[in-house]
């Protein structure tokens, strides 16, 4: 057994988990600008939303040099992982991460979790994460870093990244190792199994929180991600983390709000963070352990499924 399944399962007081935050941190500053309202911020809002939103929306080079150190699992003490550089079909080159979790006595070893990290940072950020998945969960774990991120090729978009996360999934299928397994896909900000932490329904509707005197140009935002038009076609359970401190995101403005209207989805939980904000809700009392526990109660479903279409 790996040692990292000998972690605890609580992460506030991880100092790797810490250190993660106080960078993320950084970045939800940025995104979050000050809502002065002068008579001239129309026009500077105007041309920020139009013009530098990809700016805005994609700070791959935050914190400073995001991308060129790109902390590696060693530093980590992960043992059996493997670096990766995965071709897209556009012609970008991705960086990744694939993270064994132990193989003895596991029940999960046939799980991998798709892990899709947040708009600023790079994979190595948030290695500390999947050291705490994996404890929690005994899950392999896959990062993929976005073009434009890290070590990646190319530059982030809406439709780049989406390429990027269809590339992510065709891999995984088409690897001779995780082929079979089960895949619960796990995503920040931005299989068998979903897991959505502190997202929103759409980047328009997400202006008037970050930028408040800019609701009504919100139309002018090109990077649209309108998660609230897809959410109905997912059919898959799905969970939702939610910090009921999010700066970013309100509380009120998630996307599991559409799930209440929408009774195609196959099934979806709400675990709520009383304390936390857009980036600390992973150190919340409980929160890997939601995550196992949705996991392990998706997986086995599919485990008992399985096994009646083959009587």
């Amino acid at each position: 057994m790996s040692s990292s399944s000998h972690e605890p399962s609580s992460s506030a007081s991880n100092p790797l988990v810490q250190q993660t935050l106080s960078l993320m941190s950084t970045a939800a500053g940025y995104m979050r600008l000050p809502a002065i309202a002068t008579s001239g911020l129309a026009a500077l809002l105007t041309a920020l939303l139009y013009f530098k939103q990809k700016a805005l929306i994609y700070p791959s080079s935050i914190p400073a040099n995001a991308r060129t150190d790109v902390p590696r699992p060693s530093q980590y003490h992960f043992k059996d992982y493997e670096e990766l550089i995965i071709p897209t079909n556009d012609g970008e080159k991705l960086s990744a991460f694939y993270i064994r979790g132990p193989r003895k006595h596991n029940p999960n070893s046939d799980v991998t979790v798709l892990m899709f990290h947040g708009n600023a940072g790079n994979i190595g950020h948030r290695l500390p994460i999947a050291r705490m998945l994996i404890a929690a969960t005994g899950c392999n774990v896959f990062m993929l870093e976005y073009r434009g991120y890290g070590i990646s090729t190319g530059t982030p978009d809406e439709s780049g990244l989406n390429m990027d996360a269809q590339t992510a999934l065709d891999y995984l299928r088409d690897r001779a190792e995780t082929r079979n397994h089960k895949i619960v896909v796990y995503g920040q900000s931005l299989g068998v199994g979903l897991v959505l932490e502190n997202t929103f329904l759409s980047m328009r509707k997400l202006i008037p929180s970050i930028m408040p005197p800019a609701k009504y140009l919100a139309y002018l935002c090109h990077q649209v991600w309108g998660s609230d038009g897809l959410i109905g076609a997912i059919k898959v359970p799905t969970l939702f983390l939610s910090g009921l401190q999010d700066e970013i995101v309100p509380y009120v403005s998630l996307c599991y709000v559409c799930c209440w209207e929408n009774t195609d989805i196959f099934e979806y939980n709400m675990e709520a963070a009383p304390g936390g904000d857009h980036n600390s809700s992973v150190i919340e009392e409980g929160y890997f352990e939601a995550i196992a526990e949705f996991i392990n109660r998706v997986v086995r479903g599919r485990r008992e499924k399985d096994e009646k279409d083959e009587l």
